[in-house]
């Protein structure tokens, strides 16, 4: 690029402060006179052009033009979006200033506090700015802008409470530090049957007390539904807002509103929610930290988690990082000290939770999926109430393997897996399509297929057959359900897609955990362990009758830790495990993907040492559009040497960009290394 300012406007962080222009200084013609320079981030996602850039003001603007506000600038040729983030007197650039073209609204959407967050979460993920923007502030609607807002609650704050935080031992007090205007940190794992989402509120009743602030994060619309509910009945009406996209444009920029112009100062959302700019903030609190839904799954990926600790270290608030289960990254905050642990005495979870066994179930010599313990199990349940039964997956057969040698069977045309939509159906591959018609094993040249996972409508098919006169019904994908009455039923459910059942369950039946844990990934047990606790909490109590049967091998310890209702033992020993294996969150690591080529440049170094550098390993081959493979590399550093590793991944993602070559796609600390 030229040093046109149009073309690449001038570089104004880190520099010692200019003498102010004079009144003749031509540049300044037409400009505000007080403050004539507006600090501009231009919403480009060039990593090379990650900065701010100086602007003038028109005077016709100067008073719209404010700190946070939304304008058009030109920007290498092009009108483009940005926000102020500062008016000064003076500028570094020598040449010629650009001028901002419009404001768009004179309204302050990008706070300070949450142009940092903005700025420590885009550093710490190797990614741009501009992209973490887009992120935290949303689109604008202007309608919404010219409302008044929600109604907002004028009268006073109804008596206090604290039963729900009643079985945790020290949880009263957290809640009173809370009140106090304290800032105690906690990681909760919470024992059914009282609803999570009424701590929550609780915990958020109390921060309001103190005049401070809330934000609080939950998986999936379901989990914010049943939040809000509780929030309207701790809080009352008028109190908080819900932030989620499937709001709708206008209702969520309204909700965005009324956090940004101090009108509400609690919010309860899914994972954008991290960002609210929320006043006074006193508290951030997220619920199940490990579910995948809270890493966002755009660049540079952040996780909900992790941007509320960041602000939580650069304001000083209080933390809450809840679950059922408990995730390595929850317990590090222990084992550090950062964190207290909230945990329910040993006799209070074994109360609060349902009897919990494991049945050895369909082993290799064993044709039975649902063993005769469990059949019990259901059978009893469904004498006084619904019975939930889970699996790891949706779909008929969602995969086939040879009936006489167990060998997974594999497409012709691809190698991919076969699998079957339906009772009679072709068996077809996952990945290309293509009918198996004449399929023969390659091993053995068996031709009868057997299902070594059943997806939920085979599992609802069965028991329809197993239980005569009995409404069976499913709940998976795109027709999920989010509450059932308390009439006997079975309900076939996948992970995450478990309804609500009134008065809760009278039994639950865990199908396929050895399929569950045969997934190659790094978080397997950790997640499985997460999907088990969460289907348990919605059993009743042991002592009301509620059951929970897990099939699978009784000696895994993670089945061990199910029948314990130990989460935090678990985590304990993952952790452990994590420091031995050099593994997240023992360690930062960073995935990066990309042209086969450059990776094995990139993994030449310089690296913060010690480092480790695994790869480049390749993907993919490269189509007829491409020039090269697409790979991926890996590298770990120490934790300490985080911020240096994303600072060299920003490096080499800029020398891409300058040079117009397809960028690395970095993920810092991913989900899944599968």
């Amino acid at each position: 690029m030229t040093d046109n300012h149009d073309a690449q406007p001038a570089l104004v962080q880190d520099m010692d402060p200019a003498p102010a222009p004079s009144a003749s200084d031509p540049r300044l013609v037409g400009a505000a006179e007080h403050l004539p320079i507006a600090r501009v981030v231009a919403d480009v996602s060039l990593a090379h052009l990650d900065r701010p850039f100086d602007y003038l003001v028109p005077a016709d603007l100067d008073e719209d033009a404010v700190p946070g506000c939304r304008v058009i600038v030109r920007f290498a040729g092009k009108q483009v979006g940005g926000f102020v983030l500062e008016r000064v007197a003076s500028t570094e650039h020598t040449g010629r200033l650009g001028r901002i073209s419009r404001v768009l609204s004179p309204e302050v959407v990008l706070r300070p506090d949450v142009v940092r967050l903005c700025r420590e979460v885009a550093d710490r993920y190797a990614g741009v700015f501009a992209d973490v923007v887009r992120l935290a502030v949303p689109p604008r609607h202007a309608r919404a802008e010219k409302k008044a807002g929600p109604d907002v609650a004028t009268d006073p704050l109804g008596p206090p409470a604290d039963d729900a935080w009643e079985p945790y031992a020290g949880g009263a007090a957290y809640v009173a530090a809370l009140a106090a205007g304290e800032s105690p940190r906690a990681v909760w794992s919470a024992v059914p049957p009282e609803p999570p989402e009424r701590a929550l509120a609780q915990a958020v009743d109390a921060t309001l007390r103190s005049g401070r602030g809330a934000v609080v994060c939950v998986p999936d619309v379901s989990d914010v539904a049943r939040a809000d509910a509780a929030f309207r009945d701790v809080l009352g009406p008028g109190r908080h807002v819900v932030l989620t996209a499937d709001l709708g444009p206008s209702a969520r920029y309204a909700a965005f509103l009324a956090l940004a112009r101090g009108q509400v100062r609690a919010v309860v959302g899914t994972r954008a929610a991290a960002f609210a700019p929320v006043h006074d903030l006193g508290l951030v609190a997220v619920w199940d930290d490990g579910d995948d839904l809270l890493a966002e799954p755009r660049a540079p990926y952040p996780h909900a988690r992790e941007v509320l600790l960041t602000r939580a270290w650069d304001s000083g608030c209080a933390v809450l990082v809840g679950g059922h289960a408990r995730t390595a990254e929850a317990q590090q905050l222990v084992a550090s000290g950062w964190c207290a642990s909230l945990t329910a005495p040993m006799a209070r979870r074994r109360a609060s939770w349902a009897r919990l066994s494991i049945d050895a179930g369909a082993g290799a010599l064993q044709a039975a999926r649902i063993p005769g313990a469990a059949f019990a199990a259901v059978r009893a349940g469904l004498e006084s109430g619904p019975v939930l039964v889970q699996v790891p997956r949706a779909g008929y057969r969602a995969a086939l393997a040879c009936q006489d040698c167990r060998t997974p069977a594999r497409c012709a045309q691809c190698t991919g897996p076969l699998a079957q939509t339906g009772a009679g159906d072709v068996p077809r591959c996952r990945w290309c399509g293509t009918a198996a018609m004449d399929w023969a094993c390659a091993s053995c040249g068996g031709r009868r297929l057997r299902a070594p996972v059943a997806g939920e409508r085979r599992t609802a098919e069965e028991l329809g057959r197993a239980f005569p006169g009995v409404r069976v019904r499913s709940s998976v994908g795109d027709a999920v359900l989010t509450e059932v009455p308390a009439e006997p039923a079975i309900v076939v459910a996948t992970p995450g897609a478990e309804p609500h059942a009134d008065g809760g369950y009278a039994a639950a039946l865990l199908l396929d955990t050895g399929a569950a844990l045969a997934r190659p990934d790094l978080r397997t047990y950790e997640e499985s362990l997460r999907r088990w606790l969460n289907a348990a909490a919605l059993v009743r109590p042991s002592g009301a009758g509620g059951r929970v049967v897990a099939v699978g091998e009784p000696a895994l310890p993670v089945l061990q830790a199910l029948v314990r209702a130990d989460p935090v033992g678990h985590a304990e020993r993952e952790l452990a495990s994590r420091l031995d294996a050099r593994l997240p969150p023992a360690v930062r690591l960073a995935a990066v993907e990309g042209e086969l080529p450059a990776l094995r440049d990139l993994a030449a170094g310089p690296w913060p040492q010690p480092a480790q550098v695994l790869g480049p390993v390749e993907l993919r081959a490269a189509d007829p559009e491409e020039e090269h493979p697409w790979g991926r590399l890996i590298v770990a550093v120490p934790r300490a040497e985080g911020a240096a590793l994303a600072r060299r991944l920003q490096v080499a993602q800029s020398e891409r960009s300058v040079r117009k070559l397809r960028p690395y796609r970095i993920t810092v600390d991913p989900q899944s290394l599968g």
